[in-house]
């Protein structure tokens, strides 16, 4: 029931207000590395409606070739009860939803590691998320930590949708300001990490809908150490700023030049491209050539990024088929798992790239001290990830 409710009228007050200099503020967000505590749940603000208008969008701006994402009444076909949030916008979203307490004072993410997609993401679910602090490690005065913390994206029904574990770099306090800590005697909100997962997935119709794949990207279509060199670049404009805006990501770093400009180091110029849009741009220009059949991304794993990218580069990726087996019980006469290893370039071609570095591509940058190897400068991402894939028959 509403109510009238008649307030005074506006007036204008300004000039009537003495200005205080005393009585300032300074609100900042994040946390520097004391304020991680192993054990804090963090219940990150606002959740996010997936409107279908922003589910097409984000699967279109990202080359997604899965008609999952971009086509009902192929995915009502499929199984599932509508149009699915691609993946990638899932995980870009539940990973934004945390920034502002998470790593909004982060100086790197270090990696992702065991993200497992645990049910579908429809049109007007709502997402919020929660984050519960791992493990702190000091390296010693005046040096960042790196802080382990997991990750879940829950839906409205309190069911988990996602789930995923990152480590970030973070600097210490020193002596500026502290940001706004837990209360030590804040009661912990329970957090529903879900040890060895089940997926929710549909009953799938015995007969999937055909004609709107392409033909080389089923299951029987991938041998183990494969490698697959996909054909299409994509150039970054400064698109990636209101990119971060739409997916809810609040680390300057990826939209205020004021703030990126006076960083030291590589990091030191125009805003870094936030990593979870290169992440998605990889994967879609990958996604006619693997997943194109795939029914669902059961998840990633061991994910870095190695470089930065900027506005105005191109990013590139390449494919390389790491194992291939059937779907557990009855799925497996209809589909198998598939792993890949996704590698991305930047402002060179993945054919031109592949042609000059060769297997060194797909050794771990952060691997190659101990073997006398060089780092690749063009190479800025890396990360395995497993698709279940339809099979032809």
């Amino acid at each position: 029931m509403s109510q009238a409710i008649r307030f005074r009228p506006q007036v204008e007050l300004a000039e009537t207000v003495k200005v205080d200099l005393q009585k300032v503020r300074y609100p900042h967000y994040g946390r520097y590395l004391e304020e991680f505590v192993p054990g804090q749940v963090f219940v990150h603000p606002r959740g996010f409606t997936f409107f279908p208008a922003q589910m097409e969008a984000f699967a279109r701006t990202y080359m997604q070739c899965n008609p999952l994402y971009i086509n009902q009444e192929y995915a009502r076909a499929s199984g599932f009860a509508g149009l699915l949030a691609s993946p990638q916008m899932v995980f870009n979203v539940v990973l934004s939803l945390g920034v502002q307490n998470d790593s909004e004072k982060a100086m790197a993410n270090l990696g992702y590691y065991d993200a497992q997609y645990l049910r579908p993401v429809y049109q007007l679910d709502t997402i919020r998320a929660l984050t519960r602090v791992m493990d702190r490690k000091e390296r010693g005065a005046g040096k960042p930590g790196i802080v382990t913390i997991r990750t879940l994206g829950i839906n409205q029904n309190d069911e988990v949708v996602l789930q995923y574990q990152r480590k970030i770099m973070v600097a210490g306090q020193g002596d500026r300001p502290p940001t706004t800590p837990l209360p030590p005697s804040a009661a912990m909100p329970a957090f529903p990490w879900v040890e060895d997962a089940a997926v929710s997935l549909p009953e799938f119709p015995a007969a999937l809908p055909s004609g709107l794949t392409g033909p080389t990207s089923y299951f029987e279509d991938f041998s183990v150490g494969e490698i697959i060199v996909h054909a299409n670049g994509r150039t970054i404009t400064d698109e990636h700023q209101p990119l971060t805006y739409a997916v809810g990501n609040t680390h300057p770093l990826h939209f205020d030049r004021v703030f990126s400009s006076g960083l030291s180091g590589k990091m030191s110029g125009d805003p870094i491209v936030y990593g979870g849009l290169v992440f998605a741009w990889l994967e879609g220009l990958a996604s006619r050539d693997v997943s194109e059949n795939s029914v669902w991304e059961l998840g990633f794993t061991e994910g870095y990024h190695t470089q930065p990218s900027v506005g105005g580069d191109t990013v590139a990726a390449l494919s390389r088929v790491l194992a291939a087996e059937d779907a557990p019980g009855e799925l497996g006469a209809s589909f198998g798992i598939v792993t890949f290893q996704l590698v991305g370039v930047k402002n060179v071609s993945a054919a031109t790239a592949f042609a000059e570095y060769g297997e060194d591509l797909f050794i771990k940058e952060n691997d190659k001290k101990a073997m006398n190897k060089e780092k690749i400068e063009a190479k800025i991402f890396e990360i395995e990830r497993r698709l279940l894939i339809r099979k032809r028959s």
